[in-house]
């Protein structure tokens, strides 16, 4: 998506897309501070769409552990394990221990959805703080964008010609 060079005639910095039109208005700005690579400002030009996520997920808020221990207690876990090697262990602890788990009692399972919402299941509190976060500094970063003008000039005259 980047057409134009961004340090001393070198093409550094790409953006990549998998579907054509979701990015647009590609533009380089200036440098920030005295750094001789410029920065890049572009676009996603999809709108966000409310998505109607339909997620299964575990409840575990609900979840009887009494059973669950019970349920993993009742294996014979001596015979089960016998004479096999690590990896065929591991596969049949995981088939008994998911089979406990999806037992329908022990552990039940609730409908995550996402209706009336810009963002996706996975957006979590934490990740919605460090975008925030990460908006709020790009903010800072743009209001200091004429200080940065005058350090850019000041740092172009001192540098003289490379």
């Amino acid at each position: 998506m980047t057409e134009e060079p961004m340090r001393r005639g070198a093409m550094l910095d790409l953006i990549l897309t998998n579907k054509e039109g979701l990015v647009g208005d590609v533009k380089l700005k200036g440098s920030l501070g005295c750094s001789d690579h410029k920065m890049v400002e572009f676009r996603i030009l999809r709108a966000a769409r409310r998505a109607l996520s339909k997620l299964t997920i575990l409840d575990f808020r609900r979840a009887d552990f009494a059973l669950f221990r019970d349920l993993l207690g009742r294996i014979p876990w001596d015979k089960a394990l016998e004479g096999r090697g690590a990896q065929d262990d591991w596969l049949i602890f995981k088939g008994h221990l998911l089979q406990a788990q999806f037992h329908i009692v022990c552990i039940p399972t609730k409908r995550k959805s996402s209706k009336n919402t810009k963002r996706p299941p996975w957006m979590n509190k934490e990740l919605l703080g460090k975008v925030k976060t990460k908006k709020g500094s790009l903010q800072r970063v743009e209001a200091r964008a004429g200080s940065l003008g005058r350090t850019q000039r000041n740092c172009s005259s001192s540098q003289g010609s490379d």
